[in-house]
């Protein structure tokens, strides 16, 4: 293998192997505090964003505040200087993505969804 061939290659592993890290390494840092998203059943008529066929794949903070026993899901730390919400899923995506959905559901910092008949207020807390 002449010189130039063997250091093409080596470079794009080095590239692939970086990329890889980029997305598998920021869900393992974290510092501060970590922030929850809260789910509270609340009674309200108004507008409320219908989470009934909202996949865990792609709302798993939200369906896992639904189910838990407190209403709260897993934590989320934030990386050195916000970094890592680049390159991860945060429960502030799927609050954003909620009201960008339904904007009458925003509610303060929060959105109102409706799951199996019930109402919840959603907001990301830091205890």
């Amino acid at each position: 293998m002449r010189p130039v061939t063997r250091n093409l290659l080596v470079a794009i592993a080095l590239v692939a192997v970086a990329l890889l890290a980029l997305g598998a390494v920021p869900s393992y840092l974290g510092s501060g505090d970590p922030y929850y998203l809260t789910a509270e059943p609340i009674e309200t008529n108004e507008t409320a964003a219908d989470v009934n066929n909202v996949s865990d794949r792609r709302y798993p903070f939200l369906t896992t505040a639904i189910e838990s026993e407190d209403g709260r899901s897993e934590g989320y730390q934030t990386g050195l200087s916000g970094a890592k919400k680049w390159f991860t899923h945060t429960p502030f995506d799927e609050v954003d993505a909620l009201t960008q959905q339904v904007p009458e559901a925003a509610a303060g910092d929060g959105v109102r969804v409706r799951r199996g008949g019930q109402v919840y207020y959603v907001e990301v807390v830091q205890p």
